[in-house]
């Protein structure tokens, strides 16, 4: 009787499973998982993998809500807002933007109904870990696994041949482990003897290398923060043998008192022998790194699996979170997007992950440095330092050679926080994601033990030495911010941007202003080192906040203008508040010369808002570079910001405009377009006309040809279309020249039948 009711049972459930699946229809997904070099062939196909090899897979479900989850965000980490630094636990994330259950379900359900093994679930319900043969896989996503010659490196990899589209009643955001096509890669370089030299000098280690502490001097260079109550989290995709720590420490003279936690995310082995061919020098390099910066954390955990999403996931997921996260390894995903969902859970809790941003130099559109120019992390670049002892502070810094930086390759729109730091870099993208954010030593001068080998001196950098150390200097601000009744600072970037622009930028940040990874280091914010590297206990004291003390500071943008005689300019006057303020602030300008006129649209501020401050030249002001203080008042309180204003020389100059821009024309018929032109600034000369993009097949001519002196004039624009013209739209431009002066306006010529 029990076995006829259990085979009864057993074919119920079978044929609900088989009923869940064939309601569904088969879903692509919402992320790209065909690699470039497949898909445009440059891939070479060789073959097959076989049918019966093993898999592992992350199914990845979307988030919910997004919009009230980008609104979150904005909120969270908005001063002004009540949300601001509000967190949310991994449950309250889950509830409100997480898979919900039934969704959960049901991708088991078809996991399992179609012969997928279940490894491995997760408390927010964005992965599914499950095992299965690759005849299965190929059945359950309708694709062929296939194998391809790499087209750039000495090697074959696995990839599908096609985009996924299980059968499913809810759409997958994504599948990792499909193909090993970009295979993670550590941030860390060896110095060639012969092209490159270390400028160690004023170590603690040997051969004057730098150690974890020495960083810790130089960048914080005090004694009562140690990162105490606070955790932090490394992602690595191998194991560590951590004799190799203990041997590193025990050769400095040095004790680590922090407890260390290796996690297998994904059964990844934990363990990494060199006689076993794996190498440990980047674990290694990572928890000297940040436990030298916070020697007293309350607990390190180093994040092992195969996958980023394993490992983003774990971290996401971890009982208690690691709000200090950081990864020294990059690669390329089949699609940018792949781990946005993780890293807005982290900035949903209160997690920031610093990313070492390549050791290539500045970008290039093939730069395989993801996730460094995602918008939801921390990039870090790369400096050479320079102590004025052993163990003591800073002393010199420049931009590291080597360290990564440059516009998004991946083409992440640049984020809100950004725009206003990108307006005043000339060579920062105003439409894309720009990095580094910051930057830290990643010159050829530390000491490192790795391998179960002789350790070394002066041999190896890279940004992997510059995130884990930031990573470790945030649990210092961490550490201060509980101490002042704070919430944790969570996602820096936005907070690290407002004082980059604000008047204590250069008491709290070192400014590197020499040197070059192809982008050279400036005043201010650049593409080498970002915002600059952290100025001692300045910078924690501006990001931990005070014990809720009310008040506001102002910040501009752009913070210079450069007007020419008899023209204006604007600059957007900010002010941030804390604690409770919300009071008028009233805004007044000193510094102007002569014929400077400066309005504030609106006069006031109450609480954190903008104005818009106009700068108008009068066409006498003497040329010259001035300092503009914007001073802000409320009550007793008063705040500053300064607009550098360049007041330039009058160029005598001539605009051109067509009217209309576009005219329809049919074969054989003459269409005119009026080309005008207007002159200022005392400009006083003939203007030529000419055109070009006409074709061929048309003529064109302009009465007159030339516009007589002073400049100011009109002329009639005549094409005529020939009878074999092709059918279309043609960019005819329209140039004026007058000496070296050349300026264009286009009209659009639309041939008709």
């Amino acid at each position: 009787m029990i076995r006829r009711l259990s085979a009864s049972l057993l074919t119920i459930v079978a044929f609900l499973a088989v009923n869940i699946v064939c309601q569904a229809q088969a879903v692509p997904l919402m992320t790209r998982h065909v690699r470039e070099a497949v898909r445009n062939g440059q891939a070479r196909s060789v073959g097959h993998l076989p049918g019966t090899q093993t898999m592992r897979l992350v199914l990845v479900l979307p988030l919910r809500n997004q919009a009230e989850l980008e609104n979150f965000l904005q909120e969270l980490y908005d001063p002004s807002s009540l949300s601001y630094r509000q967190f949310l636990t991994v449950e309250e994330f889950t509830g409100r933007f997480g898979p919900t259950p039934e969704d959960y379900d049901s991708v088991i359900h078809f996991a399992e109904a179609n012969g997928l093994t279940v490894v491995g679930t997760s408390r927010n319900r964005l992965d599914l870990d499950v095992t299965g043969s690759v005849e299965n896989i190929e059945r359950a996503l309708h694709v062929t696994m296939g194998v391809y010659q790499h087209p750039t490196e000495n090697r074959t990899f696995y990839a599908p041949d096609r985009e996924p589209t299980p059968f499913l009643s809810v759409q997958l955001w994504h599948i990792a482990g499909l193909d090993n096509y970009s295979i993670p890669h550590p941030n860390i370089v060896r110095r060639n003897n012969s092209a490159e030299k270390s400028n160690a000098s004023t170590g603690s280690g040997p051969s004057a290398s730098f150690l974890g502490s020495d960083m810790r001097a130089a960048y914080y260079g005090g004694t009562a923060l140690t990162g105490s109550g606070q955790s932090l989290g490394l992602l690595e995709y191998y194991g560590t043998d951590l004799s190799d720590l203990t041997a590193y420490y025990k050769n400095v003279g040095q004790t680590n008192n922090v407890p260390i936690t290796l996690l297998s995310t994904d059964g990844t082995s934990i363990s990494c022998l060199d006689s076993q061919g794996c190498d440990d020098l980047e674990q290694t390099i990572d928890m000297t790194q940040a436990l030298g910066m916070a020697p007293g954390l309350s607990s390190l955990v180093m994040y092992i699996g195969s996958s980023d999403a394993a490992i983003f996931n774990a971290m996401a997921t971890a009982s208690p979170l690691n709000a200090q996260l950081s990864s020294s390894w990059t690669w390329a995903p089949s699609d940018p997007g792949t781990d946005n969902p993780y890293f807005k859970e982290f900035a949903a809790q209160g997690q920031n992950l610093f990313q070492a941003a390549g050791d290539s130099g500045e970008w290039t559109f093939s730069s395989e440095i993801f996730p460094a120019d995602d918008i939801y992390i921390t990039s870090v670049g790369g400096t050479d330092l320079d102590s004025a002892s052993a163990g003591g502070p800073w002393s010199s810094e420049t931009a590291w050679s080597d360290g990564g930086g440059g516009i998004s390759p991946d083409g992440y729109a640049i984020p809100s926080w950004q725009t206003a730091t990108a307006a005043g870099c000339s060579a920062c993208s105003q439409a894309y994601r720009n990095a580094p954010d910051v930057s830290a030593n990643a010159n050829f001068s530390f000491y490192v033990c790795a391998d179960q080998t002789t350790c070394t001196a002066n041999l190896w950098g890279g940004t992997s030495f510059a995130a884990p150390m930031w990573a470790g200097y945030l649990a210092l601000v961490n550490q201060q911010a509980a101490a002042n009744g704070n919430k944790p600072l969570g996602f820096i970037n936005p907070a690290l941007y407002i004082l980059g622009l604000s008047s204590s930028y250069d008491t709290d940040f070192h400014d590197i202003t020499s040197g070059s990874n192809g982008f050279s280091a400036t005043t201010g914010y650049d593409l080498a080192t970002g915002i600059g590297s952290p100025n001692g206990a300045a910078l924690i004291s501006a990001l931990a906040g005070g014990s809720a003390t009310s008040g506001f500071s102002l910040s501009s943008s752009p913070t210079t203008l450069s007007v020419s005689q008899g023209n204006s300019g604007t600059s957007t006057i900010t002010s941030a508040v804390t604690g409770e303020f919300d009071s008028a602030i009233s805004l007044s300008a000193t510094g102007q010369p002569i014929g400077v006129s400066v309005a504030f649209n609106p006069t006031s501020i109450t609480g954190a808002g903008t104005s818009v401050m106009t700068m108008s030249v009068s066409s006498t002001t003497t040329v010259g570079t001035y300092k503009i203080t914007v001073t802000g008042s409320s009550g007793g309180t008063t705040e500053t910001t300064t607009v550098t204003l360049k007041v330039t020389k009058a160029v005598p100059s001539f605009a051109i405009s067509a009217s209309p821009t576009s005219i329809t024309v049919s074969k054989g018929a003459t269409g005119n377009a009026t080309i005008t032109t207007t002159v200022s600034n005392g400009f006083n000369a003939a203007i030529a006309l000419t055109a070009v993009g006409e074709g061929s097949a048309q003529s064109l001519t302009f009465s007159p040809s030339t516009i007589p002196a002073p400049g100011s004039g009109s002329s009639t624009m005549s094409v005529t279309v020939g009878a074999k013209a092709t059918v279309g739209n043609h960019k005819i431009t329209a140039r004026g020249m007058a000496g070296s002066v050349l300026h264009t306006t286009t009209v659009t010529l639309v041939v008709v039948d």
